[in-house]
């Protein structure tokens, strides 16, 4: 054992015992532990494998950019993959499983990865598997779906609960740190409401593994007294074990809280994670600074850690990181470490230098070799050495454990999330926020603020004035320090040659810095083209850690400044989200809004089978007593309605009125077909074109007064096209005074079609409705029930039979239903679904969004009439002119029947001319929706096929791969069913 609990220190609870497992290995840590801290108090130091190389990986850090410890915690369906360790704190019965290692984490076959690093070096999958081309799909492409990832997912559902919550506050800071609380407590004392954000279980950051002196008394009791108070004010709102991720417009930013992840079983009634909304005047990012590593040869042996993070092992959670440690530091900090550990007892054997003198006296009993270098690591799957050049001379040290201090990088990646970029600072040498943040300021070391109390005074002074800006008064806070050695920026150490083992700088995705200048010279030196050559960045941690270090080290490769590299993306999430936190409550049946019919209950009633459309629940078929499958039923249904009559509920078709003295002009506009000399108390087919000339949207539109219309669309598309409408009238043509209003949910709507529907409508409707009074495509307000309700009627029709629509107000429609269902029973009328009237349309030739699939234009579906000639303009017109819309190869619409009616086909099938082999380059168009005809007695399809309609009778073979299905057919007309009948106009 290298590293191992201390007898006394630390804030862990000692006197409770957590019993664990890792790999099945039972081991016992203490209260206040994170899973990183008790392997590492048991000597677990080995703890993950990489994911190209499977090299061994140890804990590297003590936070949140931990990219080695990704571990699996929990069983069934609590499993969560790719857990950082650092963050996750011990329970008692925690089980946790290595990852991406077989057949054991201390023997791991795919080490042999190692041998062949040779050829798998930047951009190896670019240049490999292109040889034979027939192994990709077969061989290749399957093995590299089975390498990718870390961990597993589970299968199982998951058993817990999410929510999602908003919080509304003058002042939001990020961070809980020294920075952090002197902006709560400015802010909070002056009036405002604050809320006070961090990722830890505990608020402090920073101080928790301090051992400075503020004011006298030790940082974790000046973090207590801070806390205390502001617990006690009402103003104040806490948020521990929360992740600030992102920062959104209007300044809301979204915050994770972990609010059970730290238990073995959750309690019923209680969320574990809790999605919040913080919606903030201001916010104040105090984050502080992330440690960076060191590039040399090994850097990734187990042992080897962040300076930073062996003080926080060593203060906070008792834990000595070895028996004979080092220290490779290029600033004082790796002295504050040297001082942590010899305080403690710990064996220090060295601190290797890289400047000629520090600005710290030291005093203790290590070696001190300046201006020196580590250049190599070595112990495999524990450190035992490290190799050290100073002054052209190499020695060998060996030790247990070596903490490496490269340097700090502001911790700004939410600063950014809005499209802001870092900017480079050679005083610095860093990335610093962009200016101008409205809304947001940053404070402390995530500012580059220089030592502890200089972090305290300016998150102090930041929060006053903001506190000042809305209209508060108070006092700055200022501290005593005693103790501390931050502060100090030194020269960074990118790059350390003579390296003979692997020198890593993406520690998860195993990029070296050989990678680094193998992607600059072959021209992929563009940060944003390194991180895809490479891969580096790529990883759970998003290159908290790789990123500034591969970027000074692409510099130095390009022979530029790292500001001529520049950074990739800041994006959210700052760490990765859980589904769970996402969905909130939204799973299962709550995963999404159940909208309900006004003619649900009536569809009940009378026994219908539902199907998700959308939000919607519909009615897909109404089941009767002896029919045994669903095809017993839609087949009834499609033959009694053209024999008698059907009802249909159609309230799902979107609703819109347009009104204004503008709207037949605005309707021109947004229609390929004339709509302005529509005649008041008539319908209209429409067809909505893309800016593109591809048809968005088809469905009819009323003209119910000279300034009044009513509009339907396709059920699917009925928030889209409102939304396209307003896009329309606020920023195309504010000009125009057109209003528009979507009525969806106040009508019930249905369709009564049949030979019998006017015969049995004429019994509730007061008016006549002759073919003489109410033809084809009239459109009017309606009295019925002797003048107890009005509605709209619509002499339209989608089945090819006498149809009309009638909508009424919502409130009534299951009264209305019921009632044509009473009256009808005498002529044979039925409850028909969406089934069946698929089948209806289909027989007819009718199209649905399944032809209408956003590459076709209105000629490709024999709709060319319906583009207007005369009108001056519409959206969508002027692209219908590409030679490509006009081509005479393009897929057009096509009817499709199987030369033996007892075969089927499928849709999405492709077809193929008659001895053509079964490939995609003799795909001739494919099928876009079939159904079973009890009319014809066989399947029927529409296609859109290369030429279709110039095909007619030609045989053809439908293909489909998936099934291997392959049905001689023929193309024909796509009405299928009474081609020359006016049954519509009866």
């Amino acid at each position: 054992m290298t590293s191992y609990r201390l007898s006394k220190g630390g804030q862990i609870d000692r006197a409770t015992t957590l019993p664990f497992t890792f790999d099945g290995r039972s081991f016992n840590g203490h209260g206040g532990d994170t899973l990183a801290s008790a392997l590492l108090a048991n000597g677990q130091q080995l703890v993950a494998r990489s994911f190209k190389y499977h090299r061994p990986r140890g804990i590297l850090t003590a936070g949140a950019a931990e990219p080695n410890a990704l571990m699996t915690i929990g069983t069934g369906g609590r499993t969560e993959p790719n857990t950082r360790a650092t963050v996750q704190e011990l329970y008692a019965g925690l089980e946790a499983r290595s990852q991406n290692r077989w057949p054991s984490l201390s023997f791991d076959i795919g080490a042999v990865n190692g041998l062949l690093s040779p050829f798998l070096n930047a951009g190896f999958y670019y240049k490999t598997f292109m040889w034979p081309a027939s192994f990709w799909e077969k061989v290749y492409e399957p093995l590299i779906r089975r390498a990718a990832g870390l961990g597993k997912a589970t299968n199982e559902a998951d058993p817990d609960a999410y929510e999602k919550a908003w919080a509304h506050c003058d002042l939001l800071v990020v961070g809980s740190g020294p920075t952090g609380l002197a902006a709560a407590l400015t802010a909070a004392r002056s009036g405002l409401r604050v809320v006070l954000a961090d990722e830890q279980p505990a608020f402090g950051g920073s101080l928790l593994s301090d051992t400075a002196a503020l004011d006298g008394l030790a940082a974790t009791e000046y973090v207590a007294r801070c806390v205390d108070e502001l617990r006690s004010l009402p103003n104040v709102k806490l948020l521990s074990r929360t992740t600030v991720i992102g920062w959104y417009d209007s300044n809301v930013f979204g915050a994770v809280e972990r609010v059970q992840k730290h238990v073995a079983v959750p309690a019923s009634g209680q969320p574990v994670e809790r999605l919040w909304r913080i919606a903030a005047k201001h916010a104040i990012l105090a984050t502080g600074a992330e440690e960076r590593p060191l590039v040399f040869g090994g850097n990734d042996t187990p042992g080897i850690m962040l300076a930073g993070a062996m003080r926080t092992y060593l203060n906070r959670f008792g834990v000595a990181p070895g028996r004979k440690v080092a220290i490779f530091t290029i600033n004082d900090t790796g002295y504050a470490l040297a001082r942590d550990l010899e305080k403690a007892g710990v064996d220090l054997v060295a601190i290797i230098d890289s400047r000629l003198q520090s600005s710290v006296p030291y005093a203790g009993k290590a070696r001190v070799l300046r201006n020196a270098v580590v250049t190599d690591a070595k112990g495999g799957q524990a450190l035992s050495s490290i190799q050290i050049k100073q002054d052209g001379r190499f020695q060998s040290i060996d030790v247990d454990a070596l903490a490496v201090a490269g340097g700090f990088s502001p911790i700004i990646h939410l600063a950014c999330h809005r499209g802001g970029k870092p900017v480079w600072s050679d005083e610095q040498s860093a990335f610093l926020a962009p200016d101008n943040l409205n809304g947001l300021s940053l404070a402390g070391a995530a500012a580059r603020t220089g030592n502890l109390a200089d972090c305290v005074a300016h998150g102090s002074t930041e929060a006053l004035a903001i506190a000042t800006q809305l209209g508060k008064s108070g006092e700055a806070i200022s501290v005593q320090v005693e103790g501390d050695l931050s502060g100090r920026v030194e020269k960074p150490l990118w790059s350390i040659p003579d390296n003979s083992g692997k020198a890593f700088v993406d520690y998860q995705n195993d990029v070296t810095r050989r990678d680094l200048d193998l992607a600059a010279q072959e021209g992929f030196g563009h940060v944003e083209m390194a991180k895809r050559y490479t891969t580096n960045g790529m990883a759970t941690d998003q290159g908290k850690l790789s990123n500034i270090n591969a970027i000074a080290l692409l510099a130095e490769a390009r022979g530029v400044s790292p500001a001529q590299v520049g950074t990739t993306t800041f994006r959210p999430f700052y760490t990765p989200v859980s589904f769970g936190a996402l969905t909130g409550a939204a799973k299962g049946k709550h995963f999404q809004p159940i909208r309900k019919s006004p003619l649900h209950n009536w569809a009940v009633r009378n026994s219908a089978t539902f199907i998700e459309t959308g939000l919607w629940y519909r009615s897909a078929w109404f089941a009767r007593q002896g029919e045994t499958t669903w095809r017993d039923s839609v087949d009834r249904e499609v033959l009694n309605t053209r024999i008698n009559a059907g009802l249909c509920d159609v309230s799902m078709l979107g609703k819109i009125e347009i009104s204004g003295k503008d709207a037949a002009t605005f309707l021109d506009r947004v229609y390929s077909n004339g709509f302005a000399k529509l005649p008041v108390g008539k319908a209209r087919y429409g067809l909505m074109l893309r800016d593109d000339g591809m048809i968005y949207d088809d469905g009819t539109t009323s003209r119910l007064a000279e300034d009044r219309y009513f509009m339907t669309t396709t059920t699917a598309y009925a928030a889209g096209v409102m939304s396209h409408l307003e896009f329309c009238s606020q920023a195309l043509w504010p000009d125009l005074d057109v209003r528009l209003a979507s009525v969806t949910d106040q009508w019930a709507q249905m369709s009564l079609a049949g030979p019998k529907a006017r015969t049995i409508l004429q019994d509730i409707v007061d008016e006549d409705i002759a073919d003489e009074s109410f033809g084809f495509l009239a459109a009017r307000e309606v009295s019925l029930f002797g003048g107890k309700l009005r509605g709209l009627m619509f002499r339209i029709s989608f089945s090819g039979e006498l149809a009309y629509e009638l909508a009424v107000p919502a409130g009534y429609g299951e009264s209305v239903a019921d009632a044509l269902m009473q009256v009808g029973e005498p002529h044979g009328i039925c409850a028909y679904g969406v089934e069946a009237l698929n089948v209806l349309r289909m027989e007819k030739g009718f199209i649905t969004h399944a032809e209408i699939d956003g590459t076709v234009t209105p000629a490709d579906l024999g709709l060319a009439k319906m583009v207007s000639a005369t009108k001056p303009d519409f959206i969508g017109k002027q692209m219908l002119k590409r030679e490509g819309l006009s081509d005479p190869l393009r897929p057009r619409l096509a009817g499709l029947l199987p030369l033996d009616p007892t075969q089927g086909f499928r849709a999405g099938s492709h077809i193929l001319s008659k001895d053509a082999a079964a490939t995609l380059e003799n795909d001739q168009g494919y099928v876009t929706s079939n159904a079973w005809s009890p009319h014809l007695q066989s399947t029927i399809g529409l296609a859109l096929i290369i030429r279709g309609p110039e095909r007619h009778g030609e045989e053809v073979v439908v293909w489909n791969g998936l099934y291997n299905e392959f049905t001689p057919g023929r193309i024909c007309d796509p009405v299928f069913l009474h081609a020359a009948d006016e049954k519509p106009h009866a």
